[in-house]
């Protein structure tokens, strides 16, 4: 009998479904492929990672803008792109049990080689001499390979029935390149800038997978950042130191952080430099974030198929050019996974018990701290009560006064709660509280009046 490989993101999932991160999508349906709900501490986990990576990289430069482009474009934007002619991966079936699979993940998992690149007929070539077999039914009885293009196609209510066809983005830089002249024209900006933009963006993947990390439906955090040629590789080096301020910033390990340059024959047909910045995830190592140079291709197809001039006036040196553009992109959901995956500890405790915990950056942690009353009772929990709504507006509280202190600690500590604050008799008589660290589990008595301050201290980012 086969022996079953453990999922290595198994308490991953189960903490993220007990404690309301993520929820499988449709689920009350049996479930949808590899769609997801962010339950409310997920969504706040998620809403932090943007907050946070606007004010760094957006609000804190003087040289960034930000858009938010729409997620149906013009088809001709596709078309100038690239994407409805070569945004395709090589696709088989299994005749035997009709499961879908991308041919490059099947003989690379299977005959450990590195397909890239080749044609049709040389993958379907490998997948006979290698013996590769259905990872559902191990039958070898497949079809032929054929390209499958990625993008989601929707029908647009126009009479023109030849022009109805539109697509969802599947990048969100498209949107930022056809709002290019509208920034120049009303910002006043000045080369080398940059336009920001969060979003979603949608791919017909055929084998997502490994919970969030690769989904049909997901979200980016991008910057195109547009340039003169000549100043283009200064600019590549500078956005990669920054890029990995932000990974020590939001907490990641950087042991588990790598470069990996591409090869110049893999390269985007758009990128003259490719640099990919990996995380070691529990399943493998795996692209994080990229960052790419992609010349003035994307503003010079655009130009030729509008003909609208994409060039950048500069009045002051008398020359005008088509810019070129360095793109950092950040996944959103591979930093909430790579973060989850960071963050989570198995911890053995003195008293011989465990406990679960997910050490957040403090920056991103979805509560900030939890209000107890030691018990329910009137005189603690009308105390308690006024120093939740003390807090409430400022950080993210949560107030608990239900079950034994020690579960109500292992409950926020599951939410990675940097801090705990319980209000006991002796708060009565000397207006102190006892407030405990996450990590160490240290506590000590600070005042009332000292709260906030204590709070502003320890939830400072250093941007």
């Amino acid at each position: 009998m086969k022996k079953k490989i453990e999922d290595p993101l198994k308490p991953i999932v189960a903490v993220c479904k007990r404690r309301g991160f993520i929820y499988p999508g449709s689920e009350i349906y049996g479930g949808f492929a590899n769609t997801y709900s962010y339950g409310p501490y997920g969504v706040e986990l998620k809403n932090n990672i943007k907050n946070l990576w606007w004010k760094f990289f957006v609000q804190s430069r003087k040289d960034i803008v930000g858009i938010d482009g729409p997620i149906l474009l013009h088809p001709k934007t596709w078309e100038a792109s690239g994407h409805i002619e070569g945004f395709n991966d090589a696709l088989i079936d299994c005749k035997e049990c009709k499961s879908r699979f991308r041919i490059d993940k099947l003989i690379e998992d299977q005959a450990n080689e590195d397909v890239e690149g080749l044609s049709l007929e040389e993958l379907t070539k490998i997948l006979d001499d290698k013996n590769i077999k259905c990872p559902k039914c191990e039958s070898k009885n497949f079809t032929k390979a054929r390209h499958f293009n990625l993008m989601f196609k929707t029908e647009m209510s126009k009479t023109d029935l030849e022009n109805n066809i539109s697509y969802l983005r599947p990048e969100t830089a498209q949107s930022i390149f056809l709002d290019y002249k509208n920034v120049i024209d009303t910002m006043r900006v000045k080369i080398p800038f940059g336009i920001a933009q969060i979003g979603k963006a949608f791919r017909n993947e055929i084998t997502p997978g490994n919970f969030i990390f690769r989904l049909i439906e997901f979200e980016q955090m991008e910057i195109e950042y547009f340039i003169e040629q000549n100043t283009w590789q200064e600019n590549f080096d500078s956005w990669l130191i920054d890029m990995k301020k932000w990974c020590e910033m939001i907490g990641l390990d950087s042991k588990k952080l790598k470069d990996a340059e591409h090869a110049k024959e893999k390269l985007s047909h758009y990128s003259k430099r490719t640099v990919d910045i990996t995380y070691d995830f529990p399943f493998g190592t795996n692209e994080l974030y990229g960052l790419a140079y992609r010349t003035n291709f994307d503003l010079s197809q655009h130009q030729k198929l509008s003909k609208v001039s994409q060039e950048f006036i500069d009045n002051v040196n008398n020359k005008r050019f088509i810019p070129h553009v360095i793109e950092p992109t950040f996944g959103l959901d591979r930093t909430i996974l790579a973060l989850l995956c960071d963050a989570y500890r198995v911890e053995e405790l003195k008293n011989g018990e465990s406990r679960v915990v997910l050490r957040f950056s403090k920056n991103i942690a979805p509560v900030k701290v939890a209000i107890f009353p030691l018990m329910k009772k009137p005189e603690l929990t009308n105390l308690s009560k006024k120093i939740f709504d003390m807090i409430k507006n400022l950080f993210v509280a949560e107030y608990d006064e239900t079950g034994a202190i020690g579960r109500r600690y292992r409950r926020q500590d599951e939410l990675g709660t940097p801090y705990c604050i319980t209000i006991d008799y002796q708060t009565i008589e000397d207006s102190t509280v006892t407030i405990r660290d996450r990590d160490s589990m240290e506590q000590k008595r600070i005042s009332v009046d000292n709260i906030l301050n204590t709070l502003n201290e320890n939830f400072r980012p250093e941007i």
